[in-house]
């Protein structure tokens, strides 16, 4: 393939609310460019970028898919994204690999609860940003409104540089007020025409371009001065000024499209290639140092150390494991040793691609700045770093989302539990925002995610993929079961008298609550050889087994002390196995008589909602037990602190996004065990006895 230098390179991911059009935006560009000669479309499956069968079923975008086109020149890294809530991790992969954000907003709804998330990805990582007002052909497109709406959730830096003229079911011009110029769209193909701006909007045009004027010198004191001086800029000032204002995040360029007609697609490539930053015009990324732990400034120097990032794995039938890489210095090409420095592993790099979605072409060698894939890596994944043996440095790695929804999963077959474990694995390496964990003491697999959506397309790719099938069931609660009571003398005596040898063990044992928090004691108070030293760690043994299965309702046991202070032995059958289970049923029928009690967990949670959804969120949060401990507002969203128990906490993201039409994001971190309410606990302790009954 065609080798691009650092400075021929854009890499642009498309972000915004789901229906955005941003699937359709990537197709127009795509044909615009000449990559295809057909524009594929989300209803028929058609489109390069949602090829999973998953993306085709659903005409929604699941996975982060890069492609890329060449224009005037330059090469152009696309990814498109999600828009999907529960596939949100997605965008963050292709932002952290990305110099440029493009926002695509919808002209009759502009500004969406996406929209804002994705906003927030790109200042964290501090992305230029353009964004485009799609859809400008709908019968109620309103680019005003959706432009007032970007100010006000994105700031006075956001500025039009294109406007429409014909908006509505007739859009086919907009008015491009960097250059003065009436751009007319004539067919699908993504042509236009210039001409010079129609008097009826000439006023308007010539009031954006001052303001564009305005933004650009104000971003840099150099511009200003020359600004004042002449009153205006000239083109070359307003070129290189945009360019630098796009990376310091103090300009937000507003284009205009209709992606299924094409028409704005082939000015928004224009804008990208003669103005966004290529990535050496972007501030030089930090490594750290794996030995010295010193900071690192990585140049885009072709020349420079091989430093490679993995943002992204996917799994392909019949090809394996791809890995999605960015070079950040140096180049990298097939057949070259690299080091895995997040693991000490060595890699050698095979086959290297350039993928338009599923179509795959030899890459050759990818030069710093670039985005390609390597296959078949052995022990390399997403977040990794590979370097040469002369580097040793970690690039930081993304921060994924917190799971925001659990479920427990049964597989239908008996014997598939290890081709599960094995397969939800294998899926977890693939999407980083899925979790998968055994809770040993509930008995349980649980996988985590982002949202209902997310969870039924992991177990059907587990179906498809592994060949399980499972059910998703309610987590059980890891209740814990503790005292609130204490008895002084808990005496039990194990004895049993066969034909040959018997078994004999008798203790008396005081049962106490422990404080809160501090965990189980055992003491051994035995005076005058009442128990023989032998048996006492048996006794032990007995205690901490019972507490691990539980004794009411077969939860674990916390915060207890347990003191042996008498006994009796016999010199023949007493064993260790005879004193294991005295221990064991002693501590059983103490602890059932001494006010035994259930806790349970309490989650701190984050709740921000619109402040519309405010008095519903409450009250939402008070009918889940929920106690709130503060407010506070985070600019036009109200934030709830409470605390709220865990079981209540089941399925709550998708309550919340139905609560307030999916604006609402909530997170959620342990904060400590409480005590069951009464009348729940004689719910969960009949619960636990029906299931015990069941099991027989």
């Amino acid at each position: 393939m065609k080798e691009y230098t650092p400075e021929r390179i854009r890499n642009v991911s498309l972000i915004g609310h789901g229906g955005s059009g941003k699937t359709s935006l990537s197709e127009a560009m795509l044909l615009t460019a000449g990559i295809t000669n057909r524009m594929g479309t989300i209803a028929d499956g058609t489109t390069l970028s949602d090829y999973h069968s998953d993306e085709i079923e659903r005409q929604i975008s699941i996975m982060a898919t890069p492609i890329h086109l060449e224009w005037k020149g330059d090469k152009v890294n696309l990814i498109d994204t999600p828009g999907y809530q529960d596939f949100t991790g997605e965008v963050k992969t292709a932002l952290r690999v990305s110099d440029i954000g493009v926002v695509v907003l919808k002209a009759v709804e502009g500004v969406e609860v996406g929209s804002e998330i994705v906003w927030g990805y790109t200042e964290e990582y501090k992305n230029a940003c353009i964004i485009v007002v799609n859809k400008l052909d709908h019968e109620n497109a309103a680019f005003d409104n959706a432009v007032a709406s970007a100010k006000s959730r994105f700031g006075g830096d956001v500025t039009v540089v294109q406007f429409p003229v014909n908006e509505g079911l007739q859009f086919n011009s907009v008015v491009d007020v960097l250059r003065m110029k009436l751009l007319t769209y004539t067919d699908v193909g993504g042509k236009y025409t210039e001409s010079e701006i129609p008097p009826y909007v000439k006023t308007h045009a010539d009031e954006l371009h001052q303001q564009l004027l305005e933004k650009v010198a104000e971003s840099d004191e150099e511009l200003l001065n020359a600004f004042f001086e002449n009153g205006t800029l000239s083109d070359e000032q307003l070129q290189k000024g945009l360019r630098t204002a796009l990376v310091k995040r103090a300009v937000f360029p507003v284009l205009c499209a209709a992606s299924t007609r094409n028409i704005g697609v082939a000015s928004i490539l224009d804008f990208i290639t003669d103005y966004a930053p290529s990535p050496l015009a972007m501030p030089e990324p930090t490594a750290i140092h794996t030995n010295s732990r010193a900071e690192v400034r990585l140049k885009c120097d072709t020349k420079g150390e091989p430093v490679l990032f993995v943002f992204k794995t996917v799994s392909e039938p019949h090809v394996g494991d791809l890995s999605f890489f960015r070079v950040y210095s140096g180049s990298a090409a097939a057949g070259m040793d690299v080091v895995n420095q997040s693991n000490g592993k060595s890699e050698r790099l095979a086959q290297i691609f350039m993928t338009n979605g599923k179509e795959r072409k030899d890459a050759g060698t990818v030069v710093a700045g670039d985005i390609a894939a390597v296959v078949k890596l052995k022990d390399t994944h997403t977040n990794n770093t590979l370097t040469g043996r002369n580097l040793s440095v970690l690039l930081p790695e993304v921060k994924f989302p917190e799971p925001l929804i659990n479920e427990a999963i049964v597989p239908r077959a008996k014997g598939d539990e290890e081709k599960m474990s094995s397969g939800l694995h294998a899926l977890r390496a693939e999407d980083p925002t899925f979790l998968v964990r055994f809770e040993p003491l509930l008995h349980q697999t649980v996988i985590s995610g982002q949202g209902e959506l997310h969870l039924t397309i992991i177990v059907k790719r587990l179906k498809e993929r592994y060949g399980v099938e499972v059910d998703m069931v309610e987590p059980k609660i890891p209740y814990k079961e503790t005292l609130e009571g204490k008895i002084e003398d808990a005496e039990y005596k194990h004895k049993k008298q066969t034909g040959g040898r018997g078994q004999y063990g008798h203790v008396h044992l005081k049962i106490e609550p422990n404080p809160r928090g501090t965990g189980f004691e055992f003491v051994d108070a035995i005076v005058g050889g009442a128990v023989p030293g032998r048996f006492i760690p048996a006794v032990e043994r007995g205690v901490r087994e019972a507490m691990v299965s539980g004794v009411i309702a077969g939860y674990e046991v916390v915060d207890v002390k347990v003191t042996l202070h008498y006994g009796s032995y016999h010199p023949v059958d007493s064993d260790e196995m005879s004193f294991k289970i005295a221990g064991l049923m002693g501590f059983k029928k103490g602890f059932k008589e001494s006010r035994p009690i259930l806790l349970e967990p309490i989650y701190e949670i984050e709740v921000q909602v619109p402040e519309e959804n405010m008095g519903d969120a409450m009250g939402d949060i008070s009918s889940r037990r929920g106690k709130i401990l503060g407010m506070d507002s985070r600019g036009p969203f109200q934030v709830i602190r409470a605390l709220a128990p865990l079981k209540e906490l089941y399925k709550y993201s998708t309550s919340l996004r139905s609560m307030t039409q999916g604006r609402g994001i909530f997170h959620q971190k342990f904060d400590h065990y409480e005590k069951v309410p009464k009348e729940i606990e004689e719910e969960i302790i009949a619960d636990a006895q029906k299931e015990k009954e069941q099991e027989k």
